[in-house]
């Protein structure tokens, strides 16, 4: 017969999947706008602010937990855990979100090379690629597929770093090199938080806290 909070936290698990599912949703909407040099900023603005409805949502349960039941050791690390995931996947949202306002000054990428555009999307495709195992770890609670995610992690920042060469090849002007380097900085940062989801994961599962940095 399951507990009383363990209905609570299935709750949790829905809405924090949920939220994954549009987190990914909104980072691939802004960064197609972003590449394309077309506009997403309302529409991206409106999803950002449904994650950080959510991401409170998630944080007022918590509480709620905690006051209406007595969590035993392994529920607060579970409980814990969700409200960090809850804060990774609203940051998501609003990296997403300064991606699609940056792009609305300087117009993205549109005028920009098609190397540098190349760049960018490769970098994109593997922070999405980072994004949907965060989401699916947390789903299935695998912890091996949440351990995957540190080897594109690392391919990220090496991207990163070698996008700092592009501004001695003097192929581009300073408005697309400081387009792109704004943008190769919020989806590092982005991967950053797909590693902190899959850590939580980790945490959850095992009780261990790792790095998978």
């Amino acid at each position: 017969m399951n507990r009383l909070i363990d209905v609570v936290l299935e709750d949790q698990s829905v809405l924090l999947s949920r939220m994954g599912e549009l987190t990914y949703q909104t980072l691939s909407i802004s960064i197609k706008a972003y590449i394309d040099g077309s506009t997403a900023l309302s529409q991206v603005r409106d999803m950002s602010d449904k994650l950080m409805l959510m991401a409170d949502k998630v944080e007022d349960r918590t509480f709620e937990l905690i006051a209406r039941f007595q969590p035993v050791a392994s529920d607060l690390r579970t409980i814990k855990s969700y409200m960090k995931i809850g804060y990774d996947f609203a940051r998501y949202g609003r990296y997403a979100l300064d991606i699609s306002f940056i792009n609305d000054q300087i117009n993205g990428l549109k005028n920009c090379s098609s190397d540098l555009k190349t760049y960018i999307e490769e970098m994109s495709e593997k922070v999405l690629q980072m994004v949907s195992v965060s989401v699916d770890a947390l789903r299935k609670l695998d912890v091996n597929l949440a351990k995957t995610i540190s080897q594109t992690e690392q391919e990220v920042d090496q991207m990163y770093m070698e996008h700092l060469k592009l501004f001695d090849a003097g192929q581009d002007s300073t408005k697309c090199l400081l387009s792109s380097a704004l943008m190769a900085r919020y989806l590092e940062r982005v991967a950053d938080h797909a590693v902190y989801v899959c850590e939580s994961i980790t945490y959850i599962v095992t009780g261990e806290k790792i790095r998978l940095r």
